[in-house]
């Protein structure tokens, strides 16, 4: 027989006469119970559970997607060493999702109607995320994002959907009290990729600067993967705003930076909005254009939350660089996805979907615990935090009482870029 996509078959041989054939009826009665009891809850016949998790893994944002891949993977080990799921061992199905919405569409399709998954997670580009969560939500399969964070991702009413990292309008919460504090601004010039990311967090963080009485100068949206900025920094330097806030991934991110060097564009400070402005590439590619530049951040190794310091030192000393933000959203979305499926009654998407919801733990990342506030539902809140690129390391620098290093404020331009 096949039921909820599991094939399960019983055989039984029988005679006829009296005690016998009553005998055997119910026998047949009880096996037929008993394997209709476990073909409605499939995946705990199978030797493993099956979780999807969908990413970047070619493309723009591979680097992105190999920093979560891998601790996807490192996180998995360890549980599937401590014993699994209740003895089984969780296997991790990843999809490559390109960079594109359409493909993510179709590989969380694929993993719910063709491999059978029990539950979804990954999901990085917002505008990616923003598809597979609606194909899980369609098809009642539970979803943890663990990147994606345009904050229409959680304001939909889906049930079915959760996610683990803060929305993109809480991103510039440690910026705004540095800011405040520190800097104090008069005008900002507002640089953003044009996608569901850039355009969710530039108008946020446009939001803020009015509230702040910082005057915007300029905001202007671009195509990703250009190669020459130069035109729109020109704008830039010719609007001579004391603060560049930039939404971009990590090659606009390096090149935004080396070209704003070869300009002279010097504002008081260059702050980036997370995302490609966090990870070893951006140092790699911009160089001596990213010494100073300052970003929002998620996370920091230092931070005292459980076992975030040994997860970088092990993901450093594994794959010979340094791990960041990214990667211990993915470390915890496999913790949380592995306490989820533990604490379910079963793996139906209904059990599932009810055991994440009643998540209530402490991860690499930080505490998870699902709310809902404003518009959105099943959203994790968590603090962030403001980090800057010192003499090629990234050291978090704000609030004080958590920081690996004083800030560098002012900054002579000149004298960093010789």
């Amino acid at each position: 027989m096949e039921q909820n996509g599991v094939r399960s078959s019983t055989t039984i041989t029988y005679r006829t006469g009296g005690a016998n054939m009553r005998k055997l009826l119910v026998l047949l009665t009880l096996v037929l119970a008993f394997a209709v009891v476990f073909s409605t809850t499939p995946a705990w016949s199978e030797e493993t559970v099956k979780v999807g998790i969908i990413l970047p893994l070619t493309g723009a944002q591979a680097a992105f997607g190999e920093i979560e891949r891998n601790s996807f993977v490192m996180a998995a080990e360890k549980v599937n060493a401590a014993g699994g799921i209740n003895g089984k061992q969780l296997e991790l199905l990843f999809e490559d999702d390109t960079g594109k919405p359409e493909v993510a569409r179709s590989a969380a399709e694929k993993l719910i109607s063709k491999d059978k998954v029990v539950m979804l997670g990954g999901g990085y580009g917002s505008s990616e995320t923003f598809a597979i969560a609606g194909v899980a939500q369609q098809n009642g399969m539970p979803f943890l994002v663990n990147t994606g964070s345009a904050d229409k991702i959680t304001e939909q009413g889906w049930d079915y959907v959760f996610r683990l990292n803060p929305p993109v309008s809480a991103y510039p919460a440690a910026l705004e009290s540095f800011l405040t504090e520190v800097v104090k601004p008069e005008s900002c010039a507002i640089l953003y990729e044009d996608s569901a990311f850039g355009t969710s967090g530039s108008k946020n963080f446009a939001e803020t600067a009015e509230r702040l009485g910082i005057k915007v100068v300029m905001m202007e949206g671009y195509s990703k993967g250009g190669v020459d900025f130069k035109p729109l920094l020109v704008k830039v330097k010719q609007a001579n705003p004391d603060l560049v806030y930039m939404i971009s991934y990590v090659m606009d991110a390096s090149l935004l930076m080396t070209q704003s060097m070869e300009l002279r564009v010097m504002p008081k400070l260059f702050v980036g909005g997370a995302a490609g402005f966090t990870l070893p590439e951006f140092v790699k590619n911009a160089g001596n254009a990213a010494n100073m530049v300052y970003s929002a951040t998620l996370w920091y190794e230092t931070l005292p939350y459980p076992g975030a310091s040994e997860y970088y030192e092990e993901y450093v000393k594994r794959f010979n660089k340094p791990t960041e933000y990214h990667g211990a959203e993915a470390y915890a979305a496999c913790q949380v996805i592995a306490d989820t499926l533990k604490r379910a009654k079963s793996f139906s998407a209904e059990d599932v979907k009810t055991a994440l919801a009643e998540t209530d733990m402490e991860t690499v990342f930080g505490p998870v615990k699902f709310v809902s506030y404003d518009k959105k539902i099943n959203q994790n809140k968590l603090p962030t935090y403001l980090v800057q690129w010192i003499d090629g390391k990234l050291e978090l620098v704000w609030p004080k009482d958590v920081a690996s290093k004083p800030y560098v404020y002012p900054i002579d331009w000149e004298k960093v870029w010789q």
